[in-house]
């Protein structure tokens, strides 16, 4: 139960921030679509939009507007949107997502079991069909591997590797040098949670399991 308070101390905070910012230099920063009541950009190939006065989050399926308040969506659409640099840019080269972080970090990391990559690599054909389904584009590197576009351009690559008789399947997320331009090293691992949701919720679909 403590971990969902954290959890809801840290969007609602997020919320507030975003309240407190100049919302017509985020217009003007991103070049985002607005009215009176809300402002919109895309991510992971979903519109959102959020209120400018209760900076409640919300996205379009099907037509109609749905609740998105769930803490990696709050945590990424807003970092992306308050806390992107106004002179970010890509590099256009990638950078793996565990050499943001600090050494200790990258090695609590290796080495283990991703049941994400083992449902992905037990049909890496679904795989491929739910990256295209978000927009992504191949990348020559891995047995599987796509860009597919965050928010504001900004690209999130991410491999399977197939595994064998001595190694497990993998997953390997990679992202622009520059993407601390637009995100906090945080962020990028709730980003990373979303995008595996969103692959992981188009794979079961087009697999029939949902």
């Amino acid at each position: 139960m403590e971990r969902k308070d954290n959890y809801l101390i840290q969007t609602e905070e997020a919320k507030r921030r975003f309240l407190r910012y100049d919302q017509q230099k985020l217009i003007e920063k991103l070049k985002l679509r607005h009215d009176g009541e809300y402002l919109y950009a895309v991510m992971l190939a979903r519109l959102y939009r959020i209120h400018r006065t209760m900076a409640c989050l919300q996205r379009q399926e099907n037509g109609c507007w749905v609740d998105a308040n769930s803490f990696e969506e709050v945590l990424t659409f807003l970092d992306l949107l308050c806390d992107s640099r106004e002179d970010r840019y890509l590099s256009l080269r990638w950078k793996n997502l565990q050499d943001f972080g600090l050494m200790f970090h990258r090695n609590l990391l290796e080495n283990q079991r991703d049941p994400y990559a083992e449902r992905f690599g037990a049909d890496p054909e679904g795989f491929r069909r739910a990256c295209v389904a978000l927009g992504g584009q191949p990348l020559p590197q891995g047995d599987v591997s796509y860009a597919i576009e965050l928010f504001d351009g900004l690209p999130i690559a991410v491999q399977l590797w197939l595994g064998d008789e001595e190694f497990p399947p993998r997953l390997r997320f990679l992202l622009d040098e520059n993407a601390n331009m637009y995100l906090r090293y945080e962020t990028m691992y709730y980003a990373k949670a979303l995008l595996l949701k969103r692959l992981e919720n188009i794979f079961l679909s087009i697999s029939g399991e949902i």
